[in-house]
């Protein structure tokens, strides 16, 4: 196996190209003029883009995806038109690469260099492979039998990174997603047009990644399966540090080493000192807080939180910078807010112009993400997980009705009744079976939580767990609790139980969002509620 990615024309054949990670990575790579291929059993509208970016996918996993290279392949990807070396080139040459990537016309001898080599000895792609892959994966064990280079999604990425003058890699347990598309949504807004490769799809670029003509470069960095020590930023953010996949660490000892390995292969970290295991546990360069006690470099005041968003003033050392607001709801939100500020900062950006951009984020999706309202409900897809995500979205949700219920107050009990309603799909069963006594204590901000089975995620269910299990924890310190063991008994509950002002949040890393849809058109016919229902 080669010691480097080659991305001088060598074929990339992602197993499971569908995933948001392996995805934003093969999205990059195809925006950049390589072959990319891949395959996946399902089809989606990310597939669908890729596909329409020039990307080949297979509908199923299969050992003859990879012979398929040694036949017709190598003359399809022959004669695909490439610009010089596909590479990103340092922020001395900025200029030439965003010249070759506007130009009309490919250098011809990259094209033939290029496709000799193919002919001569690329016979077979570079397979990219994510931890969701199974090694009895037909089509992984048919990459071990050509002897195709084998990759992990994130060796592709890092050596993606090393191609940029300016990174920003984002690490933490919870908030990583949106603090990598706050980042990447500013230096978009600032004009300054950087690359970006996330968790999650922004409406900014209408997907989960971008492709720029600069030397920065955006990245969302997974401590899940540990593949973050393998990126080296020029800046490191660090939100937060908790056990969050016990499939993959035993400690949070564990957790804390990889962290660290991950910020001393960063020339700048930039650390929450809000997270005592951050604090206490990393060497950040620069400190970010919103409670200025904790005598951070860069911390807030004057904050107003309330229905539509946030607002406070920002100090970088004893220096005002200016006041920020925020559409996103929450301490949490500002938090991740404020450590976009230090890590702009710190690339040169001017706080007006950070302060104005980030004023138009409206969020990643699967973070408090309205999905729409209907018969006066208000439906939100979140992807909290872990407990302490849980909380976090309720209280926001209850920030979003706050507003509404002090215009809304009447003198009658019965119209003043609006309800948090909390539907909660477990993800993973090892994670459910460390932290149940916390998930137990997890939804005391919900009027009501409903629980579905369990979201294997590929696991085995050791513990014989089931959602039954969590409903009967949740039930030891909240009366409004009930279980609903499939997908479709959610639906039909939730089609009895809805009611006009009901804030109605979906909970989750896996499929649970997928009902949303049907639950949503159900009410789009129902009897109108009045006028002054309405949450937006």
């Amino acid at each position: 196996m080669p010691n480097s990615v080659d991305f001088s024309g060598r074929p990339f054949h992602f197993i499971g190209i569908g995933g948001i990670g392996m995805s934003a990575v093969a999205y990059i790579l195809a925006k950049r003029r390589l072959p990319v291929y891949g395959s996946d059993l399902r089809s989606s509208h990310i597939t669908q883009r890729l596909q329409q970016t020039g990307v080949r996918i297979f509908s199923r996993q299969e050992a003859e995806n990879l012979h398929w290279f040694q036949k017709d392949g190598m003359r399809e990807t022959s004669s695909l038109v490439r610009y010089p070396n596909n590479q990103v080139f340092p922020s001395s040459t900025a200029n030439s690469f965003a010249a070759a990537q506007n130009g009309d016309r490919p250098h011809p001898e990259a094209t033939s260099a290029a496709a000799n080599g193919c002919a001569a000895s690329k016979s077979v792609p570079q397979v990219i492979c994510s931890s969701a892959i199974d090694p009895a994966n037909v089509e992984y064990q048919a990459a071990l039998d050509l002897g195709c280079p084998i990759f992990h999604r994130s060796d592709v990425l890092a050596a993606l990174m090393q191609q940029y003058d300016a990174s920003i890699a984002v690490a933490g347990t919870h908030g990583k997603t949106t603090t990598s598309s706050l980042a990447g949504h500013v230096l978009v807004e600032a004009g300054w047009d950087p690359t970006v490769a996330i968790g999650g799809e922004v409406p900014t670029w209408q997907g989960n990644a971008r492709v720029g003509k600069t030397p920065y470069f955006v990245a969302e960095a997974d401590e899940s399966d540990g593949s973050l020590v393998k990126l080296q930023a020029k800046i490191g953010i660090i939100t937060n540090i908790e056990l969050d996949h016990p499939d993959c660490y035993q400690s949070l000892e564990q957790v804390v080493a990889t962290f660290q390995t991950f910020a001393h292969g960063c020339e700048t970290v930039v650390g929450c000192a809000d997270c005592q295991t951050v604090r206490q546990a990393l060497p950040s360069t620069i400190g970010y807080s919103i409670h200025p006690h904790r005598g951070a470099h860069y911390t807030v005041q004057n904050v107003r939180y309330s229905a539509t968003g946030t607002v406070a003033t920002v100090l970088e050392g004893d220096r005002v910078l200016g006041e920020l607001q925020l559409q996103l709801l929450g301490e949490h939100n500002l938090s991740n807010a404020l450590a976009v500020v230090a890590a702009t900062r710190q690339l040169g950006l001017d706080f007006p112009t950070i302060a104005a951009a980030i004023a138009t984020f409206a969020g990643a999706s699967r973070r408090f993400e309205i999905r729409g309202q209907y018969g006066g409900i208000l439906f939100v897809d979140d992807y909290a997980h872990h407990p302490n995500e849980i909380q976090a979205t309720l209280a926001a949700a209850r920030l979003r009705m706050q507003e509404f219920d002090d215009r809304s107050a009447t003198d009658n009990p019965a119209q003043n009744q609006r309800r948090l309603i909390a539907v909660f799909q477990p993800h993973r069963y090892s994670r459910t079976q460390r932290f149940l006594l916390d998930f137990a204590r997890a939804f005391s901000a919900a009027d009501l939580a409903i629980v579905s089975d369990i979201y294997g995620a590929g696991e085995n269910n050791l513990e014989n767990l089931n959602g039954e299990c969590v409903t009967q924890a949740i039930a030891q310190y909240h009366d409004g609790v009930e279980y609903q063991p499939s997908l479709a008994d959610v639906v039909r509950r939730l089609k009895e139980i809805l009611r006009a002002g009901d804030v109605v949040l979906f909970l989750g890393a896996g499929n649970l969002n997928q009902v949303i849809p049907e639950i949503m058109e159900f009410y789009r016919f129902w009897d109108r509620p009045p006028a002054s229902s309405s949450y937006c």
